[in-house]
């Protein structure tokens, strides 16, 4: 007899266990310690851009040890400072999201350098800056390539990464996704952007069912961020994103890191599949 691979999460009615189910663990009652990641170690993709800086500087402060994954050939000295300010274990790891076995290699060394690991950002992701998919710089070049970051990077570190929370038994996986998975933005158009943050944030949901039993999956979708990828945009362009934001600005990258930290930490213990907009309330007009 072949048996399925496949086992539903919907109990049959024939099912006779009728015992209400609880957590399977313990937790801190005292809520200021669950948002603590003392013993936690983290690990951020795209952790020497602006937003991941700030999310490695987060979970520092939170206790956290961090490890910071960047295409860059460095992270101008930010895993050091971390040890020096907060007493963290830090390392960087210069990598490409967009090589699977480079993902595989570097967690493999994550693993063996910290023991485990408990948290996963993926984070790592770049922008589209030719406008429509008319115009002649908008070539399928362009568009495979922030596909190949922003999409398949994200698979990669998923797939390796969840591998280390099954067998540990438990993990947290956090995908950056973006207001623009919910809306297209206006004037700029970014339909391949859009589209490969759309694909993220429905892969979270997706994984989180998949990892349901050792691991949660969930997103984060920033608005509008103050950051140097916003820095070639017409300032005339920009002032019309903050027109469109309730709150009448762009957010700061450090008031982007609470939703990070929440889920990163024990205090999002039954938060799973769900995504956070951190957007200034751009997606509520």
């Amino acid at each position: 007899m072949t048996v399925s691979p496949y086992q539903s999460l919907i109990k049959p009615d024939t099912d006779t266990n009728r015992e209400v189910p609880t957590k399977p663990f313990n937790l801190s009652k005292n809520i200021t310690e669950r948002f603590s990641l003392k013993g936690k170690v983290t690990v951020i993709t795209g952790g020497a851009g602006a937003i991941g800086s700030a999310i490695a500087e987060g979970y520092a402060q939170a206790g956290g040890d961090v490890v910071i994954l960047d295409h860059a050939h460095s992270d101008n000295g930010l895993s050091k400072r971390l040890t020096a300010v907060y007493g963290v274990r830090s390392e960087f790891y210069q990598i490409d999201v967009t090589s699977a076995e480079q993902v595989k290699e570097v967690v493999a060394k994550i693993e063996e350098k910290f023991g485990t690991i408990d948290v996963f950002v993926a984070n790592a992701g770049i922008a589209w800056y030719t406008g429509s998919i008319l115009n002649e710089d908008s070539t399928p070049e362009n568009w495979r390539k922030v596909f190949d970051v922003n999409v398949n990077g994200v698979f990669y570190c998923a797939k390796y990464a969840g591998q280390i929370f099954k067998k540990k038994g438990s993990g947290s996986f956090i995908i950056t996704a973006s207001m623009s998975a919910h809306i297209n933005n206006v004037p700029n158009y970014q339909t391949a952007y859009n589209s490969a943050k759309a694909a993220v944030m429905h892969m979270a949901k997706g994984l989180a069912v998949e990892f349901a039993g050792f691991a949660r999956v969930n997103s984060v979708s920033p608005g509008y961020t103050n950051t140097l990828l916003s820095a070639p945009i017409p300032t005339e362009q920009r002032a019309k994103w903050w027109g469109l934001t309730p709150m009448g600005r762009e957010a700061e990258t450090d008031e982007l890191v609470g939703a990070y930290l929440y889920l990163a930490s024990d205090a999002s213990s039954f938060t799973n599949g769900s995504d956070i907009r951190v957007d200034g309330g751009y997606c509520c007009v």
